[in-house]
């Protein structure tokens, strides 16, 4: 999805696009239960706004108006509104399979794009008059060549392209597991996420269409196995003792699903024509639902400064325009990983200490609005600068 929104943003102003994609394009498939969710940030929303993308996602979206953070077996809570922010709403939740979509549908009226699938790569070098990928087809069908001025590697947390490169990461196991699956609650989510940290780990709710909520429960790694070994009544059981009875008596779960949590980060963010997006740059723990929002984030300000150097007449793969893309995603990328490693460190700690700091911390927030702002701008993805598909207005405006 990362390389896909990318490839909207740079197809109107001028640059041949090949996407390279390692499944099918367009196969989607029909609505289900088990829609897997997007936290979408507001600043998320303007991007996809400015690219042309909300209204083909906006009908199925489920707003967030309010954020509601806790700490199981302490007192106090820190609440955000939309409203208090002046914005309509804090964020989106949307399903994967109706972004993927919206994705297909608009570059597959682009001419300049090029969608390459399913295929991965096998090989990249660069010489100098560009860049070439050997890239692979499915069920061993035969090698080809891709040449381009740039390559962008948005391939994952195991990026290939990054290892080809020769580009390390930082990697640390957060030893947690995420247990990802949909419920429905008994009583309506009235568009409210949850946030609420429990002995066995962050656990978080989202509100989705059809009055389901996405649900990511952290567990260690043998806690997690031992929850997909349960059935649904008694998962939904251990659910309702963790969370309570905010949202009434849970009546069902969807399928669930696991992932491995880490925090991975490459060494740089560039190489010879080579820039990172995504988790090919970043992957985050779920606990602040950062991911696909910084990713989107990197995404606008690769595309400003790929179009200005398309007005400049400047080859977008010159080491002073990737410079200036690295330069420009220090800040942000920096703060961000911060303050998502910082909850998913300060949150999972057992010392009864800090269990009593952490609740004194969540009243501060709730009664002070400095910090209550300041918590908000950065969840909305509106914290320091903003690129001008981050501002809602389109490249071509900006030009």
């Amino acid at each position: 999805m990362v390389g896909a929104s990318l490839a909207c943003a740079l197809a109107p102003i001028g640059y041949r696009v090949a996407v390279i994609e390692a499944y099918p394009f367009g196969g989607a498939g029909p609505p289900s239960y088990d829609d897997r969710g997007i936290a979408l940030a507001c600043g998320s929303r303007r991007i996809l706004g400015a690219l042309g993308l909300w209204p083909l996602l906006e009908a199925e979206a489920e707003a967030i108006q309010s954020i509601h953070v806790s700490q199981q077996g302490r007192f106090g809570a820190a609440r955000l509104h939309a409203q208090e922010e002046g914005v309509e709403a804090l964020g989106h939740v949307v399903a994967s399979r109706v972004v993927g979509q919206a994705l297909y549908e608009r570059l597959s009226q682009r001419p300049e794009v090029a969608l390459i699938a399913p295929a991965t790569v096998s090989g990249f070098r660069v010489d100098g008059e560009g860049a070439e990928l050997r890239i692979q087809g499915a069920e061993g069908g035969p090698e080809r060549t891709v040449r381009g001025r740039l390559v962008v590697a948005a391939d994952g947390r195991d990026s290939t392209l990054r290892a080809l490169a020769g580009i390390g990461s930082l990697q640390e196991d957060y030893g947690q597991t995420a247990v990802v699956a949909n419920v429905t609650p008994g009583r309506p989510h009235a568009n409210v996420a949850y946030e609420r940290f429990t002995p066995s780990g962050p656990l978080a709710l989202l509100p989705l269409s059809g009055g389901r909520c996405a649900l990511v429960w952290t567990h260690s790694p043998e806690q997690a196995q031992a929850v997909m070994s349960w059935d649904d009544e008694a998962f939904l059981g251990r659910l309702q003792a963790q969370f309570g009875y905010r949202l009434g008596r849970f009546s069902k779960a969807g399928r669930r699903q696991t992932y491995s949590l880490s925090l991975v980060r490459a060494r740089c963010l560039t190489g010879p024509r080579l820039a990172l997006v995504g988790n090919a740059a970043h992957s985050l723990h779920p606990v602040a639902g950062q991911g696909y929002n910084l990713a989107l984030r990197d995404v606008a300000a690769l595309a400003e400064i790929l179009m200005e150097a398309a007005r400049a007449g400047t080859d977008p793969g010159a080491g002073e325009v990737l410079d200036r893309y690295a330069r420009s995603r220090a800040s942000d990328l920096a703060r961000t990983i911060q303050f998502t490693d910082l909850l998913a460190r300060v949150f999972t700690n057992p010392w009864p200490v800090l269990s009593h700091a952490r609740a004194l911390g969540l009243v501060a927030i709730d009664l002070v609005a400095p910090l209550r702002h300041q918590l908000a701008r950065h969840s909305m993805g509106l914290a320091g600068r903003q690129s001008c598909l981050a501002a809602g207005r389109s490249l071509e405006e900006c030009l």
